[in-house]
């Protein structure tokens, strides 16, 4: 891969199921305010990583570890001139709940109170999980998993807050995100959905923001990947699924999901369709 260009690879090893891996650098790439529908654990090993939360701020540095809970907003970009590369895993929920429950030592919801960690070692076992999976080594990869998960809860985590009472704000904004979520093809204005929850459109908007980080139009584009990465993963097209969607056509589709993404849909959908696992766990490829 070259010294000072852009790449990425974004993909899934089979034997591991509910994990994303990315192995990245990037310099000019900004990701927009996104979430994850799962935990990110990111271990940056060159340059510097700027990370922008609601309360302001962070950078990462090599050596460092990026922690974001599920459906955090949040934005990310290059600190400095020469960009940041980085080794990131995106474990579901149900992974690291499975993890804190064998260890034992965090009551209720496990998370991570803290963005950025100086965590060498962490580090170290994040790459070493690429490693292992890049070499198709697939017990070297869920052992090294579950050390850094295991390493990760017992260190760094923390109970997440219990949820403050739904206020009729809240309310407004849940039932808001399920109509986008149900016409995600076809969105109302926000005036129109608006009316339909009985409310003003300003208000509607603050309580969206204050409830998931952003407006609701970027949520929508942010959910529209989410869904386009599904129908990718199950062999749809890109032309195919930009119009499932909702974009107006595939260059629309390319240039969201790359930005949230990190990688084209194309590139993407190939990594997933690569490799199929075979009766007995041996893997063959398929493209």
């Amino acid at each position: 891969m070259p010294g000072t260009s852009e790449w990425a690879r974004h993909w899934h090893f089979a034997p591991l199921p509910g994990l994303d891996l990315l192995r990245a650098r990037y310099v000019r790439h900004t990701f927009p305010r996104h979430a994850h529908d799962g935990f990110t654990f990111g271990a940056v090993t060159g340059g510097i990583e700027e990370i922008g939360l609601a309360s302001g701020t962070v950078r990462a540095g090599s050596g460092s570890v990026v922690m974001i809970n599920p459906e955090v907003a949040h934005t990310a970009r290059a600190g400095a001139p020469e960009g940041w590369a980085y080794a990131t895993l995106y474990p579901a929920g149900q992974v690291i709940r499975e993890v804190a429950a064998e260890l034992g030592t965090i009551r209720g919801t496990p998370g991570f109170a803290e963005t950025v960690v100086d965590d060498p070692s962490a580090a170290h076992l994040i790459n070493a999980v690429h490693r292992a999976a890049e070499e198709g080594n697939a017990l070297a990869a869920d052992s090294l998993l579950r050390l850094v998960l295991a390493r990760l809860l017992r260190v760094h985590g923390r109970p997440l807050p219990a949820r403050p009472p739904r206020t009729a704000g809240a309310r407004n904004a849940l039932l808001a995100r399920a109509a986008l979520e149900e016409r995600i093809a076809d969105p109302p204005p926000l005036a129109t959905l608006a009316a339909e929850l009985d409310t003003s459109p300003f208000a509607l908007l603050r309580a969206f923001r204050d409830a998931y980080g952003m407006p609701p139009h970027a949520w929508l584009t942010n959910a529209r990947i989410r869904r386009a990465r599904r129908l990718l993963e199950t062999g749809s097209s890109p032309a195919e699924t930009a119009v499932a969607v909702g974009f107006t056509d595939q260059p629309h589709l390319n240039r969201h999901f790359t930005r949230i993404v990190g990688v084209p849909p194309g590139a993407y959908r190939r990594e997933r369709a690569a490799i199929r696992v075979l009766p007995g766990g041996t893997e063959a490829r398929t493209e």
